[in-house]
Formats: structure tokens, sequence, C-alpha cells
């Protein structure tokens, strides 16, 4: 297994993971935002970016992440936004690898924090995330506008 950043030939296995990630969270999200978020992934200019895990030609997991200023420090901080492993290939430790991806190209930026969102429903990921990062105590609110 490798983890890489995703190319523009990745993309019909990427939407395929895109799609499950969204069927996870029982959401739809409309094809024209994702063929716009796809460009954004493969466009150097853009603070947006996506790391796939492949097996053997086949990508097993994808990950989102965004580069953002903040208020309180220096550096950048770096938001993962979405973190899917295909179910067939889970409790292989793809998820953890995709995350420490994400964590590398963060120091490598020079980011100072590197934090996410998980659903409290999402119980065997949050075991994950227990072991490799800290509760913030933070309650996510939101305006849909």
């Amino acid at each position: 297994m490798m983890i890489r950043m995703a190319d523009e030939v990745d993309f019909a296995q990427w939407i395929t993971l895109w799609k499950g990630y969204q069927a996870f969270y029982k959401t739809d999200i409309a094809d024209d935002v994702s063929a716009i978020t796809w460009e954004r992934f493969l466009d150097q200019a853009e603070p947006m970016h996506c790391a796939v895990a492949e097996d053997q030609g086949q990508l097993t997991g994808m990950v989102h992440y965004i580069d953002h200023r903040s208020c309180w420090t220096r550096g950048n901080y770096v938001y993962l936004q979405d973190l899917y492993v295909h179910a067939d290939s889970r409790g292989k430790g793809i998820g953890r690898a995709l995350i420490e991806h994400v964590y590398a190209a963060a120091n490598r930026s020079g980011a100072s924090r590197v934090w996410w969102l998980t659903h409290e429903s999402n119980a065997d990921a949050m075991q994950l995330y227990d072991r490799i990062a800290d509760k913030s105590g933070f309650l996510q609110y939101r305006k849909f506008m």
C-alpha cells in the first residue's frame, strides 16, 4: 500500500470513494460541486489537497485537506476535511497512514496545527483519533447560507 497525491487519472476511482464517503454520512453532494472540488485538488494554486491510498493499482482510501490561516498562530492550520477508507480495506492501518500523510504535509509546510471534525456516532474512527490526536473540547455550530 502506498499513500500519494491524487493525479488526474485517479478521477474514476476517487469519485467512487467520494460517493462512498457521502453514503456513509447520508448526504449527496451535487456532481458539479464534486467536479469543482476535483479541479481544485489538481490546481497547484489552490490550498486544497487530496491524497489517496493505493494498493496494487486500486484506490482504497482518500483524504482531503485544506491549508488556511489562523488568527492564533504565525503558521497556517491544516483542516483535514474528509477521510474515507473503503469498507473492504478498513482495519489495515490505511486511515492512520492517510492521517500521517496529512501530518507530514503540514509539518513540511510549517503549519501549526492539523485539525478535523467527526460525527459523534463515528465510534470506530474515534478509536483511532483518540490514539493519534487530542480532543479540543469544542463543539461545532453552523448556519447554512
